[in-house]
């Protein structure tokens, strides 16, 4: 097929840069450092309907656009679609390539499972091969997405499948395999690569997690909008053993965590032993979802170094989520949360180093004798226990405006391994309840005021230097 070239302009390499921008010169100066540090410099068009892919919302493009997008990579260059819906499947960007999905574009996700190579990734914490997904970044650099349309992932199929699968397992006692036996299409995946820039486009129905970042460095996603994810486990966006990630001035409103730090799971996560770090996180709306700055509950590589700056939840079900379990292990350190505003958020601060535990504890029923691969790997003892005791301390929080939350504190510890060294600073918060902090050490409160229903404090157990709050009655 003869490569139709409609444009080129030579264009130089510029860095990825913010159009709002928070300022605060009291930040770690890696903050600064994040990001994709260039973008694809070689503006050449290549349409994807000249190779044959058609906008009609019936026809099967999956296979033009592909073609589209090797040949752009040969020497660099846009892809481009004219306005319509087109149905495709896996799709597999290449290094420097700018995919260009336009106003009035959808990218909409076929049902069809073949058009899904299994391949070697990652899933929620544990190395597996799975189902490609909708949009692929995977062994490269210098790649960009923009534009104002829409990848819709098409979702229901794979609710659909997880909600049945779930409902066999959970009285088998197999709560656990059901997120991991019941394959999904993520809407992107952005793997083992780096100067990625994701920016402007709109998200929806996703499969499964909706932008997961994984093993892979420098990358910018701005200005992304992510809606109608009603399904179970459709995050916003993951990263994932990943360094120098920039998240900024998105729009998210989904039916899990918003914008998660994840680091492996268990046996599997201790293994591979790479962390999340000097992640930048500032200027977001966060609608409905589990979590506007989630860390965990993977967090067996560790997770360091992350900055949030002036994020805003609305109706969100956590604020700061901070979440472990007894056999993940790892840590949760050198966090710095600034500038929160929240309305009508269940949960202002919600930590726990037990989350889930018909989720989080993996064991096979003695009558179960034939099982994948993966699930032995989930079910290896992390020994002795006292490595799967996840550290969560040196977490900063400060400048927080909330009202209309209905529990303000929910800490809960392990006996054996306290929550320690939380600092929250200049935090006003008008909810239902103060809450519960159990098994914390040295936490400290300055000029924390909270407004209660009752104008009781937080009821403190088995803490150690907790500092409380100023409560009054509403």
């Amino acid at each position: 097929m003869k490569v139709f070239l409609i444009i080129l302009i030579a264009a130089t390499a510029v860095l990825a840069q913010p159009k709002t921008q928070s300022f605060d010169r009291d930040l770690p100066d890696w903050t600064w450092k994040t990001g994709a540090r260039k973008l694809p410099k070689i503006e050449t068009i290549f349409s994807v309907n000249l190779f044959g892919a058609k906008g009609d919302g019936v026809t099967n493009s999956t296979k033009a656009i592909q073609t589209a997008i090797d040949e752009a990579s040969k020497k660099g260059g846009v892809v481009k679609f004219e306005k319509g819906i087109y149905i495709t499947g896996a799709l597999f960007l290449k290094s420097n390539v700018h995919l260009q999905v336009s106003e009035g574009v959808t990218l909409l996700a076929s049902h069809d499972e073949s058009l899904y190579p299994r391949k070697p990734t990652r899933i929620a914490g544990i190395e597996m091969t799975w189902l490609s997904a909708l949009i692929n970044v995977e062994n490269v650099q210098n790649v960009r997405i923009s534009g104002k349309g829409t990848i819709d992932g098409n979702g229901q199929k794979w609710w659909d499948k997880y909600w049945a699968l779930r409902k066999e397992f959970e009285p088998k006692g197999l709560r656990w395999a059901s997120d991991y036996d019941a394959e999904r299409v993520r809407l992107m995946l952005i793997q083992n690569s780096k100067d990625v820039t994701v920016e402007n486009v709109s998200l929806k129905r996703s499969g499964f997690w909706t932008v997961q970042i994984l093993y892979s460095e420098q990358i910018t996603v701005d200005g992304i909008k992510i809606s109608d994810n009603g399904g179970p486990s459709t995050d916003g966006v993951d990263v994932d053993s990943s360094r120098y990630v920039l998240i900024q001035n998105c729009d998210i409103d989904n039916n899990d965590d918003d914008i998660c730090l994840k680091a492996g799971r268990d046996f599997d996560g201790l293994r591979v032993n790479r962390p999340t770090e000097f992640v930048f996180i500032r200027d977001n709306t966060i609608r409905r979802g589990a979590g506007i700055i989630s860390i965990g509950s993977e967090t067996s590589g560790g997770i360091r170094n992350v900055v949030a700056l002036n994020n805003k939840g609305i109706g969100t079900g956590n604020a700061v989520r901070l979440k472990s379990a007894k056999t993940r292990g790892g840590y949760i350190k050198d966090i710095l949360i600034r500038g929160l505003k929240l309305e009508n958020v269940t949960n202002t601060f919600a930590f726990t180093l037990n989350w889930n535990p018909s989720y989080s504890y993996a064991s096979i029923p003695k009558e179960i004798t034939t099982y994948p691969d993966f699930w032995k790997v989930m079910t290896t003892q992390v020994l002795p226990v006292e490595r799967g005791y996840c550290d969560i301390s040196n977490i900063k929080i400060q400048n927080v405006e909330a009202i209309g939350s209905k529990k303000i504190f929910t800490a809960e510890g392990l006996p054996d391994k306290f929550i320690q060294n939380v600092e929250f600073t200049n935090i006003k918060v008008s909810g239902n309840d103060a809450g519960t902090i159990d098994f914390a050490k040295n936490w400290t409160m300055n000029n924390v005021n909270i407004q209660t229903d009752s104008g009781e404090n937080i009821k403190l157990t088995k803490t150690e230097n907790v500092q409380l709050p100023k409560v009054r009655k509403k």
